[in-house]
């Protein structure tokens, strides 16, 4: 039986490098690498037919079954019919797949699931995409969805939904980035970078392949209803599914909404403060406290924001064209004096209502709303003020 654990070190001797792109003897041209978590139903019949596609396109290959931890004999039926099998104990769809790719040979990498909703038979036409010059082929399976394959809430929300956000902020164009049977070249690894173990590594992969600015392409497949039991949560995989995607857009969990609540937060100050009418009615203290609220809260998102981007881009070299831009004309001292400006305005303003408040013998103050924005310009001129010395620190990598 060939079951190799995932943190030992393969002691046969290293394949032979390939020459003018195409590989030596010693050197498969396609690893499959198939994540197995207690599919001892079907695991076989999968790596049998990976074989055999590969056999009949006439691809030396090999098929590598990535063992989850199984507790049924899945590694055992996986190694009789031909894998050649890595055992990953640490539990989670991206942890299998990393520990199936740290061992795969293969010029390119072909992934599919274990339980038979993926025709292997796709395999040639997925490399026949990677020989023309793809960096990244993933299938797209939403016209092609047998009877029962995938649950409504999948099909009709779950995935156009997660697929529809991951373009929108990504601009992949990936129609169905969930897909679990896709190809990619073997070289563009290290510029993908995986490292997330569950199931949103599907869109990491994706994400990562459009940061990277690699090639990708879609190609139209068949889903078939599965063997076995599924292992998906459909709320928890979507809300991690989502986080991730929030977590790696920092434009959209911070400096929109805090963009958004700004123009409100003014919107809202200038009804009250000008007298304005809207709607048939004059705004006043309420607006402005409720205004005041959203500017505050406005900036302290944009500052988080911010910080976001600049440890992205220091930490992960993945930061953003427009914060590229701004971080090489913009200065600690342009944020110092920006924070200084406005809270010395904010004093100035409370000073005043200080001073009124005397010159009134300590009585009432009735000085409200000058009171309330005196606050506000000097909680945002502080905001600024240590915003952009958290921005300085976190930008002492920076070589620019």
């Amino acid at each position: 039986m060939r079951v190799q654990d995932a943190t030992t070190t393969d002691s046969r001797p290293a394949p032979r490098a390939a020459h003018d792109g195409m590989p030596s003897r010693d050197v498969p041209l396609v690893s499959v690498v198939i994540p197995c978590l207690n599919e001892e139903q079907s695991i076989g019949l999968c790596v049998k037919n990976a074989l055999a596609a590969l056999e009949l396109a006439q691809l030396s290959g090999e098929v590598i079954v990535a063992d989850n931890n199984s507790e049924d004999n899945s590694a055992e039926l996986a190694a009789a019919a031909g894998a050649r099998v890595v055992r990953e104990t640490r539990r989670g769809y991206g942890s299998a797949y990393l520990a199936g790719f740290s061992v795969a040979r293969g010029e390119y990498i072909v992934m599919a699931d274990a339980d038979l909703t993926y025709d292997f038979g796709e395999i040639p036409r997925f490399v026949e995409r990677l020989r023309a010059g793809a960096d990244l082929v993933i299938g797209d399976r939403m016209d092609n969805i047998q009877p029962g394959a995938m649950p409504w809430l999948h099909r009709y929300i779950g995935n156009p939904l997660l697929s529809g956000l991951l373009n929108a902020m990504f601009h992949t164009g990936v129609r169905d980035a969930h897909c679990g049977m896709r190809a990619f070249r073997r070289s563009v690894l290290p510029a993908l970078d995986l490292r997330t173990p569950g199931m949103e590594f599907a869109s990491e992969m994706v994400i990562r392949a459009a940061k990277a600015q690699l090639r990708i392409e879609q190609l139209p497949i068949t889903y078939h209803p599965r063997a076995g039991s599924s292992k998906l949560s459909s709320f928890r995989d979507g809300w991690r599914h989502l986080r991730f995607l929030l977590l790696h857009s920092p434009t959209y969990l911070f400096i929109l909404p805090g963009v958004g609540m700004l123009i409100l937060g003014l919107l809202f100050s200038a009804l009250a403060l000008t007298g304005i009418p809207l709607f048939g009615r004059q705004w006043s203290m309420h607006a402005l406290i409720g205004g005041s609220l959203f500017v505050i809260v406005g900036v302290q998102l944009l500052g988080m924001g911010l910080c976001a981007l600049a440890y992205s881009a220091y930490f992960m070299a993945d930061g953003s064209a427009w914060f590229d831009r701004a971080r090489k004309q913009l200065r600690l001292e342009h944020g110092l004096a920006l924070g200084l400006v406005i809270g010395v305005v904010g004093l100035g303003l409370g000073a005043s209502v200080v001073a009124q408040w005397i010159s009134n013998g300590l009585g009432p103050l009735g000085a409200e709303q000058r009171a309330l924005v005196a606050a506000s310009l000097m909680i945002i001129g502080m905001q600024i003020f240590f915003t952009s010395f958290l921005l300085s620190i976190l930008g002492l990598r920076r070589t620019d």
